[in-house]
């Protein structure tokens, strides 16, 4: 870049030398501005020759050069040392404006670690984090990055996960946390046992998709790809076209004259602003998602989801916390906290989430010795035997395959019937909290003229519609299997317009076959899951609903720089293409046409940068 603009200012001072001072022999004046033209036109000349050889000819090289080429042979020597050096003070901002777009994306993607502390033969080394083994244990320092995914075996700290979710708030880890890669360590000494090899980490996952994202093009990008290979022999031809028949056809036209005005139209019909800026707002759009904590896995996803028209939302870990909690011990003839003492013992073996709220309700130490006998009852719940009493627990069909006359629970949420020597006991009400997050993300699609929220779960009736109703979804299907899931996207696929595009949110996992026929799959809080990155065309880093909402917004406010661009583009060229046709506009005014709509088009697509 500086030696670019060290010989720009050179030629400029010659340039100003030859059109200001008469130094008495014109000959001298024309080869300081021949000079002053090689010194900025030289490579542009060597590009177009280039690609000409190549079988690419019409591109900015091969305008600019018949126009600056043409403009010397018709005795224009100061208006062809213009447009090459005013061309390429253009470029010099055009780069500038890219550069500033790629550092702020870099910037906001700097995760990538640079080396890892790995304990071996009790010393520490500094190691390529790709050579660092499974199971291998990395000490992270106050200020450094996480190289590699990894479980915390020893201390506590706060990190810096800003790079990858978005999230402000430092996030508290100690022994036994998940730590995943890209996060920076504040405080505290932390070892961690490495989970992942580099290559499967989160971070190296994450870059992979920033730095694939660009081929995937939109059909924003499509067109404009498309449109300037047919464009630009077009104009060429036009060009030709007007600088040969008028003067054949017309009384009193000149070559000179229509060969200068073809000249004008030449370097007006240059697309730069198109195909710069386009691809730049795209790049843009996804460096700001990514700042947000949502990735975006092409500009093809970006343009589509400013179309959504239907959101469809998995219930568990989506909208819901996903965790369950014990909300209501209610006992028989005893105290709730013995009640609970049993149950927990009954559920000490499984590994179920149901089992593990109720142990981690009862919060004590299981006495193993008091479990005599277990057995699982499938799609019913469990039998086991704890101080040697047979103990029930589980659904309404255990009760009532066993006779036993209980009180039916109305509270909406799982519940866990329990009878001993097969007399009722009480009962424990488990339910999953909604998100806090996900009541604000439904109002807000609302606002953005989403036409339908939709819930999805294979959770009993009266559960899925008592989330939906607090939520305010217009629809919801409960008591689904994943085929059942797909059935249902696939009528809704039906609902929405031609242009329209329905989005679904899952966990990634148990939703992938959904989340692959959904227009958009978005996998909502998977950062360290390979299975939702490998399925979602949208990762959102948290678990954060409202990250949609975001994501539409930011989508919206692209598209619309998009569309100015494009129309501002087409508009003044026209109106100087034309105006150049008609010899009312000269090269200088061409110039504008073309370097100056570039470096406009360039500056208002870096704006999309700017959102929060």
């Amino acid at each position: 870049m500086k030696k670019k603009t060290v010989k720009i200012l050179i030629a400029a001072l010659l340039f100003i030398i030859a059109l200001t001072l008469k130094l008495g022999n014109e000959l001298i004046n024309k080869i300081l501005f021949v000079i002053a033209y090689l010194i900025v036109g030289l490579g542009i000349l060597k590009k177009a020759l280039r690609n000409i050889l190549r079988g690419e000819v019409f591109d900015e090289n091969f305008l600019m050069s018949i126009a600056t080429l043409g403009a010397f042979a018709i005795g224009e020597f100061p208006e062809a040392v213009a447009v090459m050096l005013f061309y390429q003070v253009g470029e010099v901002f055009q780069n500038y404006a890219v550069n500033k777009s790629r550092k702020s994306i870099a910037t906001l993607m700097d995760i990538r670690p640079e080396v890892a502390n790995v304990i071996r033969n009790d010393n520490v080394e500094e190691v390529d984090p790709d050579d660092v083994k499974i199971d291998e244990i990395i000490v992270v320092k106050p200020g450094e990055k996480v190289p590699i995914d990894g479980i915390v075996v020893e201390g506590k700290s706060n990190l810096d996960t800003k790079a990858l979710t978005g999230e402000s708030l430092p996030r508290k880890v100690i022994e036994g946390n998940e730590v995943l890669s890209g996060c920076i360590n504040l405080d505290g000494v932390l070892k961690l046992k490495v989970t992942k090899e580099y290559s499967d980490s989160t971070v190296n996952k994450i870059l992979e998709l920033v730095e694939n994202a660009s081929n995937r093009k939109s059909k924003s990008e499509n067109f404009i790809t498309k449109f300037a290979k047919y464009y630009t022999p077009i104009v060429v031809i036009i060009a030709v076209i007007l600088a040969i028949v008028p003067p054949l056809t017309i009384d009193g036209a000149t070559f000179e004259d229509w060969i200068y005005r073809a000249l004008s139209f030449l370097v007006v019909s240059c697309p730069c602003a198109l195909v710069i800026s386009i691809p730049l707002s795209f790049f843009s759009g996804i460096g700001a998602a990514s700042k947000m904590g949502v990735l975006i896995k092409g500009s093809n996803f970006l343009e589509a989801i400013a179309n959504t028209e239907i959101a469809v939302f998995d219930k568990t870990g989506t909208l819901t916390e996903g965790v369950f909690e014990v909300q209501k011990v209610y006992a028989v003839n005893m105290p709730e906290d013995e009640l609970l003492d049993i149950a927990a013992h009954v559920e000490f073996y499984s590994e179920h989430p149901i089992a593990l709220s109720v142990k981690k309700a009862y919060n004590k130490e299981i006495e193993e010795k008091r479990i005599s006998k277990t057995e699982d009852l499938t799609g019913r719940g469990l039998m086991a035997v704890v101080d040697n009493k047979e103990v029930l627990i589980g659904n309404e069909r255990l009760m009532n395959e066993n006779q036993i006359e209980f009180s039916k629970c109305e509270d909406v949420g799982t519940v866990l019937y329990i009878a001993i020597e097969k007399v009722y006991a009480g009962y424990i009400l488990i339910a999953d909290k909604i998100k806090e997050d996900a009541i604000t993300a439904i109002k807000e699609l609302k606002k953005n003229n989403i036409k339908q929220t939709v819930m999805l779960t294979g959770d009993r009736k009266n559960v899925g519609e008592n989330v939906a109703s607090k939520l305010g979804m217009d629809k919801v299907y409960a008591e689904l299997l994943p085929q059942n899931k797909v059935e249902k996207v696939e009528e809704l696929l039906k609902e929405k317009s031609e242009k329209g595009k329905l989005i679904f949110a899952g966990d990634g996992i148990n939703d992938a076959p959904v989340i692959a026929l959904a227009d958009i799959g978005i996998a909502m809080g998977a950062l360290g899951s390979d299975a939702a990155i490998e399925a979602a065309d949208v990762v959102i880093m948290t678990d954060e609903p409202s990250k949609i909402v975001n994501a539409i917004k930011l989508s919206k406010k692209t598209m619309r720089i998009v569309n100015q661009n494009i129309w501002f583009a087409i508009l003044v060229k026209v109106v100087v293409l034309i105006l150049s046709a008609l010899g009312l506009s000269n090269m200088w005014q061409a110039v504008f046409a073309d370097v100056g709509v570039s470096v406009i088009a360039v500056l208002n697509a870096l704006r999309i940068l700017r959102i929060k």
